[in-house]
């Protein structure tokens, strides 16, 4: 069920394990990420694929169970990226990922 939920989302999802290997992408995520290879990730290391700056900072995520938010623009298209640890029984299991497209120009709202 769940998969059904995120395989056809708008937006990028990818999920890894405590190594750093990729166990889920939905469809959005292996379209944005495997275009250029024309290889499944799946059951590959992130690590392989990011800068030592950002392997860093996944290794860190992992470790302290923590969040890193940020955005990005890439061929004209802003982002943003919200990278979270996932957990099982209260455990770090993971990280997953989402890189929503967002318009480059987004109103901001303050409430309550």
């Amino acid at each position: 069920m769940t998969e059904e939920i995120f395989s056809t989302l708008p937006f990028a999802v990818t999920a890894c394990n405590t190594e750093g290997i990729i166990v889920y992408m939905n469809e959005k995520s292996k379209a944005t990420f495997e275009k250029d290879s024309n290889v499944s990730l799946l059951g590959k290391s992130l690590f392989d694929c990011h800068s030592p700056t950002s392997s860093e900072k996944i290794r860190e995520l992992l470790q302290t169970g923590g969040t890193n938010a940020y955005t990005i623009e890439k061929n004209g298209q802003k982002k943003l990226i919200y990278q979270c640890s996932w957990f099982k029984e209260g455990t770090v299991s993971g990280l997953v990922e989402i890189s929503l497209p967002i318009p480059l120009e987004m109103p901001h709202f303050v409430r309550g």
